[in-house]
């Protein structure tokens, strides 16, 4: 395997559509237990540091300028989804997934609660923070979308919303979407005034029963806004590929088909009970052009989305990338050329400069 860093422990930068379709792994982090799954993964704002959740009720952070396992934080007690670094790189906000339904402040220096943040009476769905601030959403199975900031125990805002599972903030913070599977829908608030009705609603009715009419309304995983704030991501768990609409009038732009045969990635979608969590399976490119998904074989596929345009709006993979385990969750570093999938293991990738064109 390639090592993870350059000579002087930065991973190598360079231009995105360059190396896209160099990623090899590099480092592969296996847990104690073969029968312990990753349940989310996330960065901090520098792209030094790597957390996963796992569903043996413990937070692994990890170095992505070394490329090493940095600390083990448990969470035997309360249980732990959804991991997300603040903008402080040494705490992090999480969902519980046992004793009650509280997200939990946690300073990873010493692994002491800072505050608990109570309000939701079953399980979190999504927890989404703002890009410049501390404030923070989180969707709950109870109908609820709450609002929050990391300096108040108390929500500062909340909707009540049937199965309103998914949110993200766009990245000016100014609108929130927040999406209801059952209800094949998504909508978009102005964040300073969610008080008010949405200012847009997007059907997914159409395009879902187009294209994965098996599983439409359902197996809902992720919703995701790129960087440059042109395209919003629906990802599914379905297996048949996932959804990226225009931001700005949720237009369909592309459905990006996983080959026929593919399995999906296992994982429980939000608002569902039983098996094991996940946070969804693709994302983005820093740069928004490249969506990155796992296909629930051993390798992870990437598809351009600034393709040009095709009557039928199915998007075909530009590359498969060969692991050594299925990506059931998938997330590249913000400010460097890293990506990390999990399952069982946490794999970090790395262009290899062997395969550069």
């Amino acid at each position: 395997m390639a090592d993870p860093s350059t000579p002087d422990g930065r991973p190598p930068t360079a231009k995105i559509s360059d190396v896209i379709t160099t990623f090899r792994p590099s480092r592969r982090f296996q847990p104690e237990s073969s029968k312990t799954s990753v349940t989310s993964l996330d960065f901090d704002d520098t792209g030094e540091l790597s957390v996963v959740a796992r569903d043996d009720d413990t937070l692994h952070l990890y170095n992505c300028k070394s490329g090493k396992h940095a600390k083990e934080l448990k969470s035997q007690k309360y249980g732990v989804h959804l991991a997300r670094f603040t903008h402080n790189a040494q705490s992090l906000i999480y969902a519980s997934t046992k004793q009650d339904d509280g997200i939990r402040y946690l300073s990873s220096h010493d692994n002491s609660y800072i505050r608990y943040f109570k309000g939701h009476t079953d399980t979190v769905t999504s927890i989404a923070l703002a890009p410049a601030s501390d404030t923070f959403l989180s969707c709950s199975r109870d109908n609820t979308v709450r609002f929050w900031a990391l300096n108040s125990a108390n929500a500062q805002g909340q909707l009540n919303l049937h199965a309103a599972y998914l949110c993200a903030f766009d990245p000016s913070a100014t609108v929130i979407a927040i999406a209801s599977p059952p209800t094949q829908t998504i909508l978009l608030y102005d964040s300073r005034n969610y008080d008010k009705a949405p200012f847009a609603s997007f059907e997914t009715r159409d395009f879902e029963q187009k294209y994965t009419p098996q599983t439409a309304g359902r197996e809902w995983s992720k919703l995701e806004f790129s960087n440059d704030g042109r395209n919003l991501l629906l990802s599914t768990n379905s297996g048949a590929g996932h959804f990226v609409l225009d931001a700005f009038d949720g237009v369909l732009r592309w459905f990006c088909a996983i080959d026929s045969g593919s399995e999906s990635s296992g994982r429980t979608s939000p608002g569902d009970k039983g098996g094991i969590a996940g946070q969804g399976d693709a994302c983005f490119s820093p740069d928004g052009r490249y969506l990155l998904s796992g296909c629930g074989r051993n390798a992870i596929l990437v598809w351009d989305v600034n393709s040009p345009k095709n009557p039928e709006k199915i998007l075909r993979p530009i590359t498969e990338l060969p692991g050594p385990g299925k990506a059931a969750v998938v997330g590249y570093n913000p400010k460097h050329n890293l990506v990390c999938s999990a399952d069982k293991d946490l794999i970090f990738w790395l262009p290899d400069p062997d395969l550069a064109p």
